[in-house]
């Protein structure tokens, strides 16, 4: 592994424990989805705060296909796509 997907990863899972923690129902499966609640799962993932910060964090922008993607994901699928996305390989 890389130093660069070593970093994005730390940064993700910070983000990941400070959003899945809330729900104690939540398994702790490194699924994204888990930082939203999975009993009542919003109605939109783009205007969320896990997503302001990952963008934040990041600096990248996600548009609403880009979050479902996300949402979708693992931590290392996750991680491996800001990259992709910082590096403009979209």
């Amino acid at each position: 592994m890389d130093n660069e997907y070593k970093e994005t990863y730390a940064k993700l899972y910070k983000i990941y424990k400070k959003y899945q923690k809330k729900y104690k129902n939540n398994p702790n499966s490194h699924q994204m989805c888990c930082m939203w609640s999975t009993i009542n799962p919003p109605d939109t993932i783009e205007d969320t705060k896990p997503i302001y910060e990952i963008e934040k964090t990041f600096e990248i922008n996600l548009d609403e296909d880009e979050t479902l993607a996300l949402y979708d994901m693992d931590l290392d699928e996750a991680a491996q796509r800001i990259i992709e996305i910082k590096r403009g390989k979209c």
